[in-house]
């Protein structure tokens, strides 16, 4: 018996330190390579910021981010959905080429003045790199899908600084309603490593302020509820358009590149029409201005048109900072109507219409404990909890799996992107059985 317990301490021992030393492998990689790139955006911004006639090459730089991929990448464009495929589906290594592709894709983009946004770009970054330590240490198959959930974590806690909120999203980003814990260990340590290796860089994030909270009470809580179906409401609104958008450029404009060259010319446009400056690229600015001063009520529509709009022609970034626009934003707007604190507010839509957009409640209760402070975490929790359960299923990443369906009978593990034909079909059959009798 003590024979049999030292032998499975060691196992123990065996596997802890085994993932400790392939997760941290992840995160050197991760955290560097997002340490570049955070600098390149900030580069990009101040440049475009300095030299505005920038946008009026939005259409050319939008051509040749079609034409890259469609040349070098059409194996690598499904992005974020290719590595959740993957780890659902092993198949194949996800080719390195995918990290330098939307690394310049997405700077490119920021240059030029498109709406798009930087999660998407670090955790593609993240999952290619973490993907090719699959050959050279021969992981099997469950190892693999340890190590890519891993990659994603480091990515996502290393652009944002949030290392605990990035551990979670990659363990809640696969499956709605369902938890992989025996990936828990290896996400955590490349989450934290990884952002510590970010900062040793000498790359530091965007800081925010709530203020002093409201004490806990009726009124707060309702209100906060309130709220929260609104993010939820919007984070759907931002789903639907932005994949409606992506099925009909694709289907009226059958070369690639040709997309983000007719939509950068209507982009730019707009921007330059209507001196809509303040809504290109992050926003980061708009967004600390949502935290401490009231802002135009439409604010958070516009930065949903233009995103939407620059994501479905093919401009490369991610959607996850324009949604914290969008969502500080909103909670901005909403602080006077329902009498709560604008900082807290704005703090709260920053993480709940992410939470309702990516279904990860979880990780963005986290989030905003680490970006706001601990005190934060209750109303954080109702928001996001709210929001994760208005926005239905629907979502950015149409690879993510039902695990739990959230208040309707769905088949378990069917993809966020064949729900809508789902109940198209069961519509059908329900109207051929009700012809019938």
């Amino acid at each position: 018996m003590n024979r049999l317990f030292r032998i499975e301490h060691i196992h123990r021992f065996a596997y802890l330190l085994r993932w400790l030393v392939l997760a941290s492998l992840v995160a050197v990689l991760s955290g560097s390579a997002s340490a570049l790139f955070l600098v390149a955006l900030d580069w990009a911004t101040q440049t475009r910021e300095a030299h505005r006639w920038l946008l009026l090459g939005l259409p050319v730089a939008g051509f040749c981010v079609g034409w890259i991929y469609l040349r070098l990448g059409r194996d690598v464009e499904a992005g974020n959905n290719l590595l959740i495929d993957e780890i659902h589906d092993p198949k194949r290594v996800v080719p390195l080429r995918m990290a330098p592709l939307v690394l310049g894709g997405t700077v490119l983009s920021h240059l030029f003045g498109a709406s798009v946004g930087r999660e998407g770009t670090a955790v593609q970054m993240g999952g290619a790199l973490a993907d090719q330590l699959t050959h050279l240490f021969r992981l099997e198959v469950t190892d693999r899908r340890l190590l890519l959930m891993a990659g994603i974590s480091a990515g996502f806690a290393s652009v944002f600084g949030t290392p605990l909120a990035g551990a979670v999203f990659g363990l809640e980003v696969l499956v709605i309603g369902r938890l992989r814990y025996d990936a828990l260990f290896p996400c955590v340590i490349a989450a934290v490593v990884a952002d510590q290796v970010t900062t040793a860089w000498g790359v530091h994030h965007t800081h925010y302020a709530v203020g002093a909270l409201p004490l806990m009470s009726w009124w707060p809580l309702l209100a906060v509820m309130m709220a929260g179906m609104a993010f939820g409401a919007v984070a759907t609104v931002f789903a639907t358009v932005t994949h409606a958008g992506q099925a009909l450029m694709k289907r009226w404009i059958s070369y690639a590149p040709a997309r983000p060259l007719l939509g950068g010319a209507v982009i730019a446009l707009v921007i330059w029409g209507l001196d809509a400056w303040r809504f290109a690229g992050l926003g980061i600015p708009v967004i600390q201005q949502a935290f401490v001063q009231p802002l135009p009520a439409g604010d958070f529509a516009a930065k949903l048109a233009l995103t939407a709009a620059s994501l479905a022609s093919g401009f490369k970034g991610g959607e996850v900072t324009p949604l914290f626009f969008i969502g500080a934003t909103l909670g901005n707007a909403l602080a006077p109507l329902l009498n709560l604190p604008l900082p807290m507010l704005a703090g709260l839509g920053f993480v709940a219409v992410f939470a309702g957009a990516a279904n990860t409640p979880l990780a963005c209760t986290l989030m905003a404990m680490e970006l706001f402070g601990v005190e934060i975490g209750v109303y954080a929790a109702l928001a996001c909890a709210v929001s994760y359960l208005c926005s239905g299923h629907t979502g950015i990443y149409k690879s993510q799996r039902v695990g739990q369906a959230k208040h309707s009978l769905l088949p378990e593990g069917i993809k966020l992107g064949d729900v809508p034909a789902f109940h198209k079909s069961r519509a059908v059959q329900t109207d051929e059985q009700g012809s019938r009798e």
